[in-house]
């Protein structure tokens, strides 16, 4: 007897839920358009198609309730009676804003204003259908011995049946007892199926889960990368750095003292030390190169413009990003920079990089490299061999660069035609 009564609470809450959620979404939408024309209504309308996010909420809430399984019967490891997963995201930035601009592009928000529309003008009214059509005569039957006894002499039961005494009074009330629990099969079915309406509407797709899992997933190798490659650069720089200075120091010092026949080649040892020692430190700023911790995104590119064997004009400012964001764009810019040397027989570069915001994507870091090379550059084996502003091998560097992004979900675009010049414009969300 637990399971219907259950049942009935749920159909009961549909009501309860659905009619006034009906009258509040007439009186947002009829004020919403009516005052459109004057900028008033749009935020009333933004705020009707924002209404299903709480009522997915609770309707997520109730099927979760209506699946749990009675205490007595209830299996220590049974998942059941917990709610569907939320299928909305979290924002990558905290605030009003960006919060809304996510749950707009959401096709979860979609779906559970798509439900809202359904629960308030189609199933509230079936639910409040059933409970009738379940109730209303058993009851009327089952309330035939308080009827009599509220009338005095005789009463008719359900504008039907004429009773005088209460052993047919009793008998009714049997008749309705029997017919009460013929219906609640019924009525469980239908609540069943209500409640499996909503978990299909409401709940998230299955590619939405795996969409989400391997999003977080990314995320977390690409933090457990940059640590790692942090603490090799610590490694190098307080470990083999620190004892290649030492052994510098010591091969000087014992240049100093040492005859004659030794001197020539403990000064050869000093120079192979010292030539080790820089490759060292080369090796330390390609892994993760001070400024950029230090100083930010704008100034390593500068510096790597700096550094290029082509001459590089650059025009950037930008604020501080995310570890994973400011190292994926600065290597990313070495590589375009070494693609430009080398393939594209540029003599000069330029970058420009900024931060777009309000763009429905979020905001964006944007970095454009151009040169005015021979051009040809294709991301996948379209250009010529060798040629292009960074295309490299049949478009090898191009398509590296596009997969080092695509790790942050960056985009490439690549404008090169053939004679040039070419250009390419990174994004990485931020």
């Amino acid at each position: 007897m637990i399971r219907p009564v259950a049942y009935t609470g749920y159909l009961v809450g549909g009501v309860l839920v659905g009619a006034p959620l009906s009258a509040g979404l007439l009186i947002l939408g009829t004020l919403g358009a009516a005052l459109t024309p004057v900028l008033v209504g749009l935020p009333l309308l933004g705020l009707l198609a924002l209404s299903g996010i709480p009522v997915g909420v609770l309707e997520r809430w109730r099927a979760g309730r209506l699946d749990r399984p009675a205490v007595r019967d209830r299996d220590p490891g049974d998942e059941r009676g917990h709610a569907p997963v939320d299928p909305h995201r979290t924002p990558a930035e905290p605030g009003l804003g960006p919060w809304a601009r996510l749950r707009f592009t959401e096709q979860a928000t979609w779906r559970e204003l798509a439900y809202t529309v359904r629960l308030a003008f189609v199933l509230w009214p079936l639910d409040l259908l059933v409970l009738a059509a379940v109730f209303a005569l058993p009851g009327a039957l089952l309330t035939a011995p308080a009827q009599l006894a509220l009338s005095g002499d005789e009463t008719r039961v359900a504008k039907l049946w004429l009773v005088d005494g209460y052993p047919q009074a009793s008998l009714i009330a049997a008749v309705g007892l029997l017919l009460l629990l013929a219906l609640l099969w019924p009525l469980t079915l239908y609540a069943r199926a209500r409640a499996a309406l909503a978990r299909v509407l409401l709940a998230p797709r299955d590619t939405e889960v795996r969409l989400t899992e391997v999003t977080e997933s990314r995320a977390r190798l690409v933090a457990a990368f940059e640590a790692e490659r942090r603490r090799i650069e610590r490694d190098l720089h307080d470990g083999a750095q620190q004892r290649l200075v030492a052994l510098s120091m010591r091969l000087g010092l014992a240049r100093l003292d040492a005859p004659s026949e030794l001197a020539d080649r403990l000064a050869e040892a000093h120079r192979e030390a010292d030539e080790a020692l820089g490759e060292i430190r080369e090796l330390i700023h390609g892994i993760h190169p001070q400024v950029l911790a230090d100083y930010g995104l704008g100034d390593a590119i500068a510096d790597a413009a700096d550094r290029s064997a082509v001459p590089v004009e650059v025009d950037v400012e930008l604020p501080r990003f995310t570890e994973a964001v400011e190292s994926a764009a600065y290597f990313a810019v070495r590589e375009a920079l070494a693609n430009v040397a080398r393939h594209s027989g540029a003599g000069r570069a330029w970058i420009s990089a900024g931060c777009a915001t309000g763009d429905r994507r979020g905001r964006r870091l944007w970095i454009e490299v151009r040169d005015d090379g021979r051009g040809g550059a294709a991301p996948s084996g379209g250009g010529p061999r060798g040629t292009g502003g960074c295309g490299g091998r049949a478009g090898s560097g191009l398509t590296g660069l596009a997969d080092r992004l695509a790790v942050l979900d960056g985009t490439l675009a690549v404008d090169s035609p053939p004679g040039g010049p070419t250009v390419l414009r990174m994004e990485i969300p931020c």
